[in-house]
């Protein structure tokens, strides 16, 4: 656990695939063409999840997707802290926090599911807060590297006030602790946003990485990754959709 070696050939996407998560508006309609997919989702056993949005997002683009785990009969809920700042070590406290309210609350760990920067943040908490969390899912969430091989790196960097090679090592140091609970991480090769090299779990052997077609704006509220998340959570194999 945690001996991944070090990327020496990853890169942050370009401007062309940058631009290319503009076919994100067509997403919605995509859900209703994928209804039929969906409604074959297996149901849940009402286990408890929380939901944590992606950077400079919040609740509101994580409810389509908690309503969907609702309907399976999951005890879905979103994070309830606004806008993901990027400020991540405080969050993952705050984060950490209200799963260890809702754990004890409901008197068994919780399984966070994280968009992106989210799923650094549910990751980190998972780590953290291990008793509390049951297990984590990611979607299109940089887990090698940070910030360091996304698009928006060196203006996550400028805000923060960070330098993205030590900011690397540090992550770096992180990921190599390994976490314990069962992880997937679902990316795409067409992710816009992310290296989707960065998203694939190296550090830890019990991981499992599901590739989708998809753009990362539109990981979130894609029919084929929902289906994933589903047969994640009802312990069938996301492959087999």
């Amino acid at each position: 656990m945690g001996q991944a070696s070090y990327p020496d050939n990853f890169a942050p996407p370009g401007p062309i695939a940058l631009l290319s998560e503009a076919r994100t508006a067509l997403t919605w309609p995509k859900l209703l063409f994928g209804a039929s997919e969906l409604a074959r989702a297996p149901q849940g056993d009402g286990r408890p999840i929380l939901l944590a949005p992606g950077y400079l997002a919040g609740d509101l683009s994580m409810k389509p997707l908690a309503l969907f785990l609702e309907r399976l009969g999951y005890d879905a809920r979103t994070w309830g802290l606004g806008r993901n700042g990027g400020d991540v070590d405080p969050l993952v406290q705050t984060f950490g926090a209200r799963v260890e309210a809702v754990a004890e609350e409901l008197r068994e760990p919780v399984t966070l599911v994280g968009w992106s920067l989210g799923g650094v943040v549910a990751r980190e908490a998972a780590r953290l807060f291990s008793d509390s969390v049951r297990e984590v899912i990611t979607l299109g969430t940089p887990i090698v590297g940070g910030p360091k091989y996304t698009s928006v790196g060196k203006f996550f960097a400028w805000r923060r006030g960070i330098d993205l090679n030590e900011f690397e090592l540090e992550v770096h140091a992180r990921n190599s602790v390994g976490l314990r609970q069962p992880l997937s991480s679902i990316y795409s090769k067409s992710d816009g946003v992310v290296d989707w090299r960065a998203s694939v779990d190296t550090y830890n052997a019990h991981a499992q990485n599901i590739e989708v077609q998809s753009s990362h704006f539109r990981l979130g509220v894609d029919p084929k990754a929902w289906r994933i998340i589903a047969n994640i959570l009802a312990g069938e194999d996301p492959h087999s959709i």
